[in-house]
């Protein structure tokens, strides 16, 4: 994808796509009357140079910001609480989500918490709690500063369970941002290893998205093409976190991925999804290790979806086992291991990471049935 001005186009909302789109915030909120915003982000986002010149950019547009940055690496209801606390005393009148997958998600979890005060789990989507989502929400934007999540472009918080690591759904389409400012720049300062994880998390949700069993033929194409945008770019912006371009096709690949996987997604996803709830292990990086092992599962039955995967990934062999040894050699090549003990999982946690799998929320929609039985084996494979 060539290097391009900042320009829009809107798919699922309005997206300010390219280099320096981060820096049209300011004229933003003036426009449309908002002058207080709660900045959400984490405590790392919040000491990096560009973030300090976008509030220092919005001050002297004489906007009050205040930033809450006191979350999990993967959130919990109370970082919700807080960050709620912050916005009823500052008076904000809108909020902003910067960052990647965490900083997102609670700030999306904020908005949804403005105007829907019960417990924040009574709106957990897995129970049909989007039904309460009936009021308004406060003004919302997001600014991705991974490639990866893709959560700028969503309609979904995932939030844990202080005590238990649960981890529930916030769901509706109220949640969706009014407008994306995705700028590559801000993806410059991650370095490789963050590079390397949140590019196989995209990987990962375009992969399962374009495998899922629900049918929408549309996110499968979007899905293809992220995954062509990845195999292009993830190598390159990992050995070279300046190159604009890669960077570029990344995050254009996340947001493809986080659009083509409300088709949903699947088995690999409920095998990360308890590795952050038991280890609070980072989700892309859970995801990039045990891809190859979920892929090499739905293999039968998928054969000439992989087909279409590896002819796109410009594979000799146009086969499943092909595509999963692609992925076991872009693990390596971008220094992700490919054991699960070598991320600190324990052969002993093996029957708790299954038990927790199949209760997952992920696994349904993969393409063939999941067992816990199945999810055991997984582990095993990948451990």
């Amino acid at each position: 994808m060539a290097i391009l001005p900042v320009y829009q186009f809107n798919f699922p909302t309005t997206i300010r796509f390219g280099a320096g789109a981060s820096n049209e915030l300011g004229d933003y909120l003036l426009k449309n009357n908002l002058t207080a915003p709660l900045v959400v982000t984490d405590a790392t986002i919040a000491l990096l140079p560009f973030f300090t010149q976008l509030m220092n950019g919005l001050e002297r547009k004489q906007l009050r910001a205040h930033v809450f940055s006191n979350i999990h690496k993967n959130p919990v209801k109370s970082d919700v609480y807080k960050g709620t606390d912050v916005y009823d005393q500052a008076k904000c009148d809108c909020i902003v989500g910067i960052g990647g997958g965490a900083p997102l998600d609670v700030a999306r979890a904020i908005a949804l918490r403005i105007n829907h005060r019960d417990d924040l789990f009574t709106y957990d989507d897995l129970v049909g709690g989007d039904i309460f989502v009936t009021n308004d929400v406060p003004h919302f934007i997001t600014i991705p500063t991974t490639a990866g999540t893709g959560s700028e472009v969503g309609r979904s918080a995932i939030i844990s369970d202080d005590e238990t690591h649960q981890k529930k759904i916030l769901f509706s389409p109220k949640l969706l941002a009014q407008i994306v400012f995705a700028d590559p720049l801000l993806t410059l300062d991650v370095p490789p290893a963050v590079t390397a994880a949140t590019g196989m998390d995209a990987l990962t949700h375009n992969l399962e998205a374009y495998l899922a069993k629900m049918p929408h033929p549309m996110c499968e194409g979007i899905a293809l093409e992220g995954i062509r945008l990845i195999d292009r770019s993830l190598r390159t912006a990992v050995a070279e976190p300046g190159n604009i371009e890669a960077r570029s096709n990344l995050l254009m690949a996340s947001i493809m991925g986080a659009v083509a996987f409300q088709k949903g997604l699947g088995v690999v996803h409920s095998m990360a999804h308890s590795l952050s709830s038991l280890y609070d292990t980072h989700h892309g990086l859970a995801n990039a290790v045990n891809l190859p092992y979920g892929m090499q599962f739905n293999i039968q039955g998928c054969e000439e979806k992989f087909r279409q995967i590896a002819r796109v990934l410009q594979l000799a062999n146009e086969t499943g086992e092909a595509v999963v040894q692609y992925i076991f050699e872009l693990n390596s090549a971008i220094n992700i291991p490919h054991k699960l003990q070598n991320i600190g999982v324990k052969k002993e946690d093996i029957d708790t990471l299954a038990d927790l799998a199949i209760a997952d929320f992920a696994h349904p929609n993969n393409p063939k049935p999941v067992s816990r039985d199945d999810f055991k084996l997984l582990y095993q494979q990948a451990f």
